[in-house]
């Protein structure tokens, strides 16, 4: 199991495309992006917790409940959320996509991200469609990852390949996701697409599973989002047995999803608006996971710590503030803290209290753009892991006009 290059295009049978079609003004940004399956597919997605979700939600969930799904469309630069007309364009959207590409309207996942509360126009998507459908390609997942994205800085596609029954097996994804991260499920968008064959409950099961140690565990700024969903297709073109129980296959699965959802949570968070550093806690010595995320969660969600990072600050007592007012049953006597980069690593707290260290020391190792927080809670030996980024001033800039 190892990764390869693709992304959602590495599994057989997927191609994609991503164009400008005129919902976004800059000419230059790709806008409407479009993922197709040359046969219909096992399907799983999971979504918001935000009572106030995107119309597209809603569609999809209708779509894909026999559990089945042959494409992906997607705009960027509208949400199409809070929009009395929102449903009745989400749907248009499958009934042009299904239209063009020759397949079911029932048969297609749909997503937005951008503004919400704006009405989105049918009309380029409509245009541009036919262009969208003619760029389709077994090699073109880059310009569908470029397509979904809206403050992002960097495309964000990975793939693994694996065997199942000795079968080759690929996996791939593509993310979008910058701001409005704190999910309680997911984060902003992320399709994924694999060529092995796994009935779509087990696929639901593996989805949900995972999120709840990989796209649970990000938070960039607190928000969370009215868009938010992972959604999976599984075209089982690779020919292995159909996984349909909790066996071998099924393990092996999980780990390729882990390895796709994994490097998708990374690169979401170390590209959080106006970031310059991912930073990730690693809780271990915890009694339970609960216990473990808990902790690691609150202390990525600090504002006060993330600022504290984005200046090199080695401000331990504000990851013991953060684990303090979690509400995590911890004895606080017993932590210790550690902060570790490719410039090494220094203990900066034992048993609760602080103890001497290099400033100098600790200053080299933070001001590095990938940061580790250790955090020892010595109590049993559950751990967990949540990954975030640095609170800048960009982060300000970027939201205080981001609508205007």
């Amino acid at each position: 199991m190892q990764y390869i290059n693709g992304g959602v295009c590495a599994p057989k049978g997927f191609k994609a495309s991503g164009i400008h079609c005129g919902i976004r003004k800059n000419k230059t940004k790709r806008d409407l992006a479009l993922i197709v399956s040359d046969c219909k597919a096992s399907a799983a997605a999971i979504y918001t917790l935000n009572l106030v979700k995107g119309a597209p939600i809603y569609v999809t969930k209708d779509n894909i409940s026999d559990g089945f799904a042959q494409a992906m469309v997607c705009n960027s630069g509208n949400a199409n959320t809070c929009n009395a007309d929102g449903v009745e364009i989400a749907t248009k959207m499958c009934e042009i996509t299904a239209k063009a590409a020759g397949i079911d309207a029932k048969d297609v996942i749909v997503a937005s991200t951008g503004v919400i509360g704006q009405p989105l126009d049918i009309t380029p998507i409509a245009d541009g469609m036919p262009q969208l459908v003619s760029e389709l390609s077994y090699d073109n997942s880059i310009n569908a990852a470029e397509a979904i994205m809206t403050t992002d800085t960097v495309k964000k596609e990975f793939a693994v390949n694996f065997t199942l029954g000795g079968k080759e097996c690929k996996m791939g994804g593509i993310a979008k996701g910058s701001g409005m991260i704190h999910p309680n499920m997911a984060t902003m968008l992320v399709f994924i697409t694999t060529d092995a064959a796994i009935s779509s409950e087990l696929l639901h099961k593996a989805l949900y599973s995972d999120a709840q140690k990989s796209f649970n565990m990000i938070s960039i700024d607190g928000d969370t989002s009215t868009n938010d969903m992972v959604s999976v297709m599984a075209n089982g073109m690779a020919g292995n047995e159909i996984i349909t129980e909790e066996n071998e296959d099924f393990e092996v699965f999980t780990k390729a999803l882990a390895m796709i959802t994994e490097k998708l949570c990374r690169a979401i968070a170390k590209d959080g608006e106006g970031a310059t550093k991912l930073v990730e806690c690693f809780v271990s010595g915890g009694k339970d996971w609960h216990t473990a995320k808990t902790v690691a969660k609150s202390v990525i969600c600090s504002s006060l710590f993330k600022a504290a990072m984005f200046g090199a600050d080695a401000n331990w007592g504000r990851v013991l503030c953060a684990i303090g007012y979690s509400g995590a049953d911890v004895d606080v006597t017993k932590i210790d803290v550690s902060f570790t980069s490719e410039k090494g690593t220094i203990e900066v707290c034992k048993d609760g209290a602080g103890i001497p260290f290099s400033e100098e020391k600790a200053k080299e190792i933070l001001l590095c753009d990938e940061i580790k927080v250790n955090v020892n809670l010595k109590d049993g030996n559950a751990d967990a892991v949540a990954r975030g980024c640095d609170l800048t001033y960009d982060y300000v800039k970027i939201n205080g006009d981001y609508r205007t």
